[in-house]
């Protein structure tokens, strides 16, 4: 293990796609070197560990909600375990696309951590056809992650028309203070020196944002072969999330289960789920859905996160009618 580890946060709002770049640069580990993964998702159910754990690093989630706002005892609790577990030669931090970077990097910068971390440069991905609407642009997440990042990549831009690419030049160009570098890349591709360095500690717009929120407790899961079909339900920052936990004897009909994914109400839906003719990596994000195979995992995960008001009661039938279960078959014993 390196002292102090190298650590890098990767910042990016919902959907820009930091999962697949952190799952990119794990592919870019030197031989024999030990990397971990701090993640946070908006919702409960783990997701993005999961398919992190595809590449050998050592993964540990801080669920249910913003990092920032559990960035006090529980975050400190996950972070302290990995390190003493992995002993780790570079630690990555992914929080939710839904959070404020202010408290993390009070945290990880404190005296506590002084001798422990070395902040290299935060890196925020910012999707170009995001910067067309006002609503992404005046979102003090959005603003926020943009401000505190030292290095700014606009992602996804195999499917950014040029106009959308000039008018991202355009608005990093206009940022101020200016970013240590900006580049583009596609397909959360990252380059692995991009995360060398130190962190200039940028200030963000609005630092308090978050003062007012306090640290939530996640209730353990319960135990799936007791409780084989298991819903959870997270609101904040104006998005609600149901997740599913689901035993691995049941299955699901993919057919049914992409109709469900592309769901108008989705700002995203993503799962790793057993289905009929195997393992399945889901991932909806602006009205596009890829499939991919997946190795086999101990449980389904499953979630759909929403700005609009979602109904348990109806979207937990419809998934259980992509399983092919009723309501008596996944009762708790």
């Amino acid at each position: 293990m390196k002292q102090p580890i190298p650590t890098n946060l990767i910042l990016g709002f919902l959907g820009v796609g930091k999962t697949t770049a952190i799952l990119d640069l794990l592919k870019t580990k030197p031989e024999g070197e030990v990397w971990a993964v701090l993640v946070n998702e908006f919702g409960e159910v783990g997701i993005d560990g999961a398919m992190l754990q595809t590449e050998g690093a050592f993964i540990r989630e801080v669920p249910g909600g913003c990092m920032c706002c559990v960035a006090g005892l529980p975050m400190q609790i996950g972070l302290n375990m990995l390190i003493q577990k992995a002993k780790p030669d570079r630690l990555i931090i992914e929080p939710t696309g839904l959070g404020h970077p202010a408290k993390i990097l009070e945290t990880l910068t404190a005296e506590h951590y002084a001798d422990v971390l070395a902040l290299g440069p935060v890196i925020t991905l910012v999707d170009p056809r995001k910067l067309e609407d006002t609503r992404v642009l005046e979102n003090v997440q959005f603003r926020d992650q943009v401000a505190a990042a030292d290095i700014l990549v606009a992602n996804k831009t195999d499917v950014a028309s040029p106009e959308q690419i000039e008018g991202f030049d355009r608005w990093a160009a206009e940022l101020a203070p200016a970013k240590k570098a900006i580049f583009k890349t596609h397909h959360g591709r990252l380059r692995p020196e991009w995360l060398d360095g130190e962190t200039s500690l940028p200030a963000v717009s609005s630092p308090h944002a978050h003062d007012h929120h306090h640290a939530k407790t996640v209730a353990p899961a319960p135990d799936i072969t007791e409780q084989p079909w298991q819903l959870v339900r997270n609101e904040g920052q104006g998005y609600v999330s149901l997740g599913w936990r689901v035993h691995p004897e049941i299955r699901f009909d993919e057919q049914s289960l992409m109709a469900l994914a592309m769901d108008s109400r989705f700002e995203r839906f993503k799962a790793v789920v057993h289905c009929i003719d195997g393992w399945r990596t889901l991932n909806m994000v602006d009205g596009s859905l890829s499939v991919s195979e997946s190795d086999s995992r101990e449980l389904s995960r499953l979630e759909a996160i929403s700005p609009e008001a979602l109904s348990d009661a109806e979207l937990d039938q419809a998934m259980k009618e992509a399983a092919g279960v009723a309501d008596e078959c996944v009762a708790t014993p």
